[in-house]
Protein backbone atom coordinates (compact mmCIF):
# COMPACT_ATOMS: atom_id res chain seq x y z
CA UNK A 1 0.00 0.00 0.00
CA UNK A 2 1.58 3.75 -0.82
CA UNK A 3 1.27 6.49 1.45
CA UNK A 4 -0.99 9.37 0.94
CA UNK A 5 -0.47 12.80 2.49
CA UNK A 6 -2.77 13.99 4.66
CA UNK A 7 -1.55 17.63 5.13
CA UNK A 8 -4.45 20.12 4.82
CA UNK A 9 -4.14 23.24 2.55
CA UNK A 10 -2.97 25.83 4.64
CA UNK A 11 -0.47 23.59 6.84
CA UNK A 12 3.34 23.94 7.18
CA UNK A 13 5.95 21.69 9.42
CA UNK A 14 3.79 18.51 9.17
CA UNK A 15 4.79 14.78 8.43
CA UNK A 16 2.30 13.98 5.26
CA UNK A 17 1.10 10.90 6.90
CA UNK A 18 0.12 12.13 10.26
CA UNK A 19 -3.25 12.29 10.85
CA UNK A 20 -4.13 15.73 12.37
CA UNK A 21 -5.85 15.50 15.77
CA UNK A 22 -7.90 18.63 15.91
CA UNK A 23 -10.38 17.39 13.85
CA UNK A 24 -12.64 13.95 14.47
CA UNK A 25 -9.88 11.26 14.32
CA UNK A 26 -11.94 8.76 13.16
CA UNK A 27 -13.61 10.97 10.37
CA UNK A 28 -9.74 11.94 9.50
CA UNK A 29 -9.25 8.11 9.16
CA UNK A 30 -12.02 7.07 7.53
CA UNK A 31 -11.22 9.91 4.78
CA UNK A 32 -7.90 8.87 3.82
CA UNK A 33 -8.35 5.02 3.45
CA UNK A 34 -11.95 5.95 1.24
CA UNK A 35 -9.49 8.36 -0.56
CA UNK A 36 -6.73 5.61 -1.46
CA UNK A 37 -9.32 3.21 -2.10
CA UNK A 38 -11.88 5.69 -4.42
CA UNK A 39 -8.31 6.41 -6.19
CA UNK A 40 -7.06 2.70 -6.46
CA UNK A 41 -3.74 3.46 -3.96
CA UNK A 42 -5.74 0.30 -2.62
CA UNK A 43 -6.31 -1.60 -5.11
CA UNK A 44 -9.19 -4.22 -5.17
CA UNK A 45 -9.49 -7.29 -3.03
CA UNK A 46 -5.97 -6.66 -1.79
CA UNK A 47 -5.34 -7.29 1.97
CA UNK A 48 -5.46 -4.24 4.42
CA UNK A 49 -3.83 -4.51 7.60
CA UNK A 50 -4.08 -2.51 10.17
CA UNK A 51 -1.37 -2.63 12.01
CA UNK A 52 0.35 -1.39 8.14
CA UNK A 53 -2.20 2.12 8.51
CA UNK A 54 -1.10 2.56 12.51
CA UNK A 55 2.30 3.43 11.34
CA UNK A 56 0.98 4.95 8.60
CA UNK A 57 -1.20 6.91 9.68
CA UNK A 58 0.61 7.77 13.64
CA UNK A 59 -2.68 6.92 15.24
CA UNK A 60 -3.95 3.87 17.46
CA UNK A 61 -5.92 0.78 16.18
CA UNK A 62 -9.03 2.30 18.25
CA UNK A 63 -9.60 4.54 15.12
CA UNK A 64 -8.70 2.74 12.06
CA UNK A 65 -11.02 -0.48 13.24
CA UNK A 66 -13.70 2.10 13.75
CA UNK A 67 -12.84 3.52 9.99
CA UNK A 68 -12.70 0.44 8.65
CA UNK A 69 -15.70 -0.54 9.93
CA UNK A 70 -17.53 2.54 8.54
CA UNK A 71 -15.78 1.62 5.61
CA UNK A 72 -17.05 -2.24 5.15
CA UNK A 73 -20.67 -0.74 5.90
CA UNK A 74 -20.35 1.20 2.44
CA UNK A 75 -19.59 -1.81 0.51
CA UNK A 76 -15.81 -0.90 0.15
CA UNK A 77 -14.23 -3.18 2.69
CA UNK A 78 -14.70 -6.33 3.45
CA UNK A 79 -14.27 -8.25 7.27
CA UNK A 80 -13.36 -12.02 7.00
CA UNK A 81 -13.48 -13.85 10.36
CA UNK A 82 -9.68 -15.03 11.83
CA UNK A 83 -8.45 -13.27 8.21
CA UNK A 84 -8.83 -9.74 8.69
CA UNK A 85 -9.77 -6.90 5.92
CA UNK A 86 -9.91 -6.45 2.22
CA UNK A 87 -10.66 -3.70 0.30
CA UNK A 88 -13.84 -5.03 -1.85
CA UNK A 89 -13.02 -6.85 -4.94
CA UNK A 90 -13.78 -5.36 -8.15
CA UNK A 91 -16.94 -5.25 -9.95
CA UNK A 92 -17.32 -7.75 -12.74
CA UNK A 93 -18.56 -6.29 -16.10
CA UNK A 94 -21.80 -8.47 -15.10
CA UNK A 95 -22.59 -7.07 -12.39
CA UNK A 96 -21.83 -3.63 -13.73
CA UNK A 97 -24.34 -4.36 -16.91
CA UNK A 98 -26.77 -5.23 -14.09
CA UNK A 99 -26.01 -1.63 -12.19
CA UNK A 100 -26.72 0.42 -15.26
CA UNK A 101 -29.64 -1.65 -16.34
CA UNK A 102 -31.03 -0.98 -13.39
CA UNK A 103 -29.74 3.03 -13.14
CA UNK A 104 -31.49 3.43 -16.82
CA UNK A 105 -34.78 1.57 -15.39
CA UNK A 106 -35.08 3.81 -12.16
CA UNK A 107 -32.99 6.94 -12.55
CA UNK A 108 -34.49 8.92 -15.56
CA UNK A 109 -37.88 8.13 -14.67
CA UNK A 110 -37.09 9.31 -10.91
CA UNK A 111 -35.50 13.02 -12.17
CA UNK A 112 -38.78 12.97 -14.01
CA UNK A 113 -40.93 13.13 -10.40
CA UNK A 114 -38.09 15.39 -9.11
CA UNK A 115 -38.67 18.52 -11.82
CA UNK A 116 -42.32 17.94 -11.58
CA UNK A 117 -42.42 18.80 -7.54
CA UNK A 118 -38.77 20.83 -8.04
CA UNK A 119 -39.09 24.38 -5.77
CA UNK A 120 -36.17 26.72 -4.54
CA UNK A 121 -35.21 24.85 -1.89
CA UNK A 122 -34.61 21.79 -3.59
CA UNK A 123 -32.86 22.91 -6.61
CA UNK A 124 -30.51 24.55 -4.08
CA UNK A 125 -29.92 21.36 -2.19
CA UNK A 126 -29.70 19.53 -5.33
CA UNK A 127 -26.93 22.83 -6.63
CA UNK A 128 -24.83 22.44 -3.73
CA UNK A 129 -24.80 18.58 -4.17
CA UNK A 130 -23.57 18.27 -8.05
CA UNK A 131 -20.31 19.46 -7.72
CA UNK A 132 -20.48 22.04 -10.39
CA UNK A 133 -19.89 25.16 -8.46
CA UNK A 134 -16.54 23.70 -6.61
CA UNK A 135 -15.51 21.95 -9.93
CA UNK A 136 -11.99 23.39 -10.43
CA UNK A 137 -11.10 23.46 -6.78
CA UNK A 138 -8.05 21.72 -5.43
CA UNK A 139 -5.02 20.45 -7.50
CA UNK A 140 -4.46 16.85 -5.90
CA UNK A 141 -6.42 15.20 -8.65
CA UNK A 142 -7.44 11.86 -6.78
CA UNK A 143 -8.83 13.82 -3.64
CA UNK A 144 -11.16 15.56 -5.55
CA UNK A 145 -12.23 12.43 -7.74
CA UNK A 146 -12.48 10.84 -4.57
CA UNK A 147 -14.49 13.66 -3.00
CA UNK A 148 -16.49 13.50 -6.69
CA UNK A 149 -17.83 10.41 -6.30
CA UNK A 150 -18.96 11.21 -2.63
CA UNK A 151 -20.80 13.85 -4.25
CA UNK A 152 -21.96 12.04 -7.25
CA UNK A 153 -24.10 9.11 -4.75
CA UNK A 154 -25.08 12.06 -2.55
CA UNK A 155 -26.58 14.17 -6.27
CA UNK A 156 -28.37 10.94 -7.05
CA UNK A 157 -29.49 9.98 -3.86
CA UNK A 158 -30.86 13.55 -3.17
CA UNK A 159 -32.96 13.31 -7.16
CA UNK A 160 -34.59 10.27 -4.99
CA UNK A 161 -35.80 11.46 -2.15
CA UNK A 162 -37.03 14.56 -3.96
CA UNK A 163 -38.86 11.76 -6.83
CA UNK A 164 -40.66 10.27 -3.18
CA UNK A 165 -40.01 6.94 -4.15
CA UNK A 166 -37.74 5.53 -0.39
CA UNK A 167 -38.23 2.20 -1.94
CA UNK A 168 -36.31 2.87 -5.08
CA UNK A 169 -34.16 5.06 -2.75
CA UNK A 170 -33.30 2.74 -0.72
CA UNK A 171 -32.80 -0.21 -3.64
CA UNK A 172 -30.40 1.96 -5.64
CA UNK A 173 -28.39 2.82 -2.00
CA UNK A 174 -27.88 -0.34 -1.47
CA UNK A 175 -25.86 -1.61 -4.21
CA UNK A 176 -23.07 0.85 -3.25
CA UNK A 177 -23.77 2.05 -7.02
CA UNK A 178 -21.11 4.92 -6.91
CA UNK A 179 -18.67 3.64 -4.61
CA UNK A 180 -18.10 0.45 -6.56
CA UNK A 181 -18.18 1.95 -10.41
CA UNK A 182 -16.06 5.06 -9.24
CA UNK A 183 -13.19 2.23 -8.33
CA UNK A 184 -12.94 1.14 -12.02
CA UNK A 185 -11.09 3.60 -13.36
CA UNK A 186 -9.24 6.86 -11.80
CA UNK A 187 -9.42 9.30 -14.59
CA UNK A 188 -10.47 13.34 -14.41
CA UNK A 189 -12.23 12.52 -17.61
CA UNK A 190 -15.14 10.59 -15.36
CA UNK A 191 -15.56 13.50 -12.84
CA UNK A 192 -15.33 16.55 -15.82
CA UNK A 193 -17.68 14.94 -18.18
CA UNK A 194 -20.30 13.98 -15.15
CA UNK A 195 -20.21 17.66 -13.84
CA UNK A 196 -20.81 18.79 -17.47
CA UNK A 197 -23.86 16.38 -17.64
CA UNK A 198 -25.32 17.49 -14.20
CA UNK A 199 -25.09 21.13 -15.37
CA UNK A 200 -27.83 20.05 -17.82
CA UNK A 201 -29.87 17.94 -15.57
CA UNK A 202 -29.60 20.54 -13.16
CA UNK A 203 -30.99 23.40 -15.08
CA UNK A 204 -34.14 20.94 -16.77
CA UNK A 205 -34.45 21.26 -12.86
CA UNK A 206 -34.47 24.60 -12.95
CA UNK A 207 -36.90 24.82 -15.64
CA UNK A 208 -39.07 22.18 -13.51
CA UNK A 209 -39.29 20.38 -17.36
CA UNK A 210 -39.81 16.80 -16.30
CA UNK A 211 -39.10 15.34 -19.80
CA UNK A 212 -35.55 17.20 -19.96
CA UNK A 213 -34.91 15.90 -16.71
CA UNK A 214 -35.81 12.65 -17.57
CA UNK A 215 -33.79 12.70 -21.01
CA UNK A 216 -30.75 14.81 -19.34
CA UNK A 217 -30.44 11.63 -16.49
CA UNK A 218 -30.51 9.13 -19.34
CA UNK A 219 -27.82 10.29 -21.34
CA UNK A 220 -26.00 11.26 -18.04
CA UNK A 221 -26.00 7.29 -16.67
CA UNK A 222 -25.23 6.28 -20.39
CA UNK A 223 -22.71 8.42 -20.61
CA UNK A 224 -21.19 7.41 -17.04
CA UNK A 225 -21.24 3.43 -18.45
CA UNK A 226 -19.80 4.26 -21.85
CA UNK A 227 -17.05 6.22 -19.77
CA UNK A 228 -16.24 3.42 -18.04
CA UNK A 229 -16.36 0.61 -20.41
CA UNK A 230 -13.02 0.33 -20.98
CA UNK A 231 -11.83 -0.39 -17.38
CA UNK A 232 -13.10 -4.38 -18.66
CA UNK A 233 -10.75 -4.12 -21.71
Amino acid sequence: MQNTSLTKPGETGVASNQIQRANSLVEDVYEAIYAQLMALKIAPGSRITVDTLVKEFNVSQTPIREALGRLEGEGLVMKTHLIGYRAAPQITRRRFDELYELRLLLEPPGAARAAASMDAGKLKILQEAAGVMARREGKDERLRYSNFARQDAVFHDKILEFAGNELIRQTLGFQHTHFHIFRLMFHSRVTEEALDEHEAILAAFADRNAAAAEEAMRVHIEHSRDRLLPAFE
